[in-house]
């Protein structure tokens, strides 16, 4: 038999071992994060540093005596990019709000109502998540241009407003509500439509407003299919706009000015995530659970 002794030891030791993993697993995490945030530190010191300053620095430094904001002038005065954001958020309100219409307005279909082949029709439609994205957009340019809404926001808009995978996340929220409560509001003779506004979005509200996040970030990054149905510059993006600032706006080479306005067009995303990220891990995870 152990002594009281050697059960002190066991444990003593294995406080030990757990404190030294612990000890261990901070390091690594805060090792990752300083690699992590690096290039955003990165760019925002260049983003204060002036073009001569900048420029003389044989040796990178990590620091800068003089800040300086004039960089930021230059990005609103150089460049339109006060115009760029005003079609960002444009293309970013419309889009989101069409495309919550839409998925909402499937995922309840799928989820309640009854029709025949719903399950073929289903698996069909999350087949679709297989296509290669490169097929979608080309097809997508193909369509948009023969409808003849190229520098437009419509065809900018248009091709954005669903999701298979958001239709699918939310779908499986729906799905987690009771059919007692659909089948109580039925015999109380409320429609479809009452039951999905005053009931089943209420309640699934946390996977929404996750959703909304996601796509308000999917819009603000979008590069691809903005930069091939647009070059007019009344209709860039941020994203697009970007390489347009730096083609024909500071030039290559002033990199403190370019760095400032890459700031600027991060600023909002940055400011969302963090004051909606438990939202977003919330309601992914209760989307993805059923029970």
């Amino acid at each position: 038999m152990k002594s009281n002794l050697d059960y002190i030891k066991i444990e003593k030791e294995t406080r030990i071992r757990r404190r030294t993993v612990r000890a261990l697993t901070y390091m690594f995490l805060i090792f990752w994060a300083v690699v992590v945030l690096f290039p955003f530190y990165w760019m925002v010191l260049s983003s204060l540093k002036s073009y001569g300053a900048y420029n003389s620095e044989y040796i990178p430094k990590f620091f800068t005596l003089s800040p300086t904001l004039e960089n930021y002038t230059e990005a609103f005065t150089a460049v339109p990019l006060g115009q760029y954001f005003l079609n960002t958020i444009i293309f970013t309100a419309v889009t989101t709000a069409l495309m919550l219409a839409v998925i909402t307005l499937a995922a309840f279909a799928f989820a309640r109502l009854e029709f025949r082949g719903k399950n073929i029709f289903f698996l069909l439609f999350l087949s679709l998540m297989m296509i290669p994205n490169e097929l979608v957009v080309i097809t997508n340019f193909v369509t948009i241009t023969n409808w003849d809404m190229r520098n437009t926001f419509p065809g900018l808009i248009l091709p954005s407003v669903t999701s298979v995978f958001y239709i699918y996340l939310l779908k499986e929220n729906f799905e987690q509500i009771p059919d007692s409560l659909y089948y109580a509001a039925k015999v109380d003779g409320t429609s479809d439509w009452k039951y999905l506004w005053r009931v089943m979005i209420p309640m699934s509200r946390p996977t929404i407003i996750t959703i909304t996040i996601l796509k308000v970030i999917e819009c603000w990054n979008s590069y691809i299919w903005p930069r091939l149905i647009t070059d007019d510059e009344k209709y860039f993006l941020v994203s697009n706009g970007i390489q347009e600032i730096r083609e024909n706006g500071f030039g290559r080479e002033n990199i403190p000015a370019m760095m400032a306005a890459v700031v600027v067009i991060s600023v909002p995303l940055v400011i969302l995530f963090l004051i909606f990220h438990k939202k977003i891990m919330a309601g992914v995870s209760r989307g993805g659970t059923k029970g």
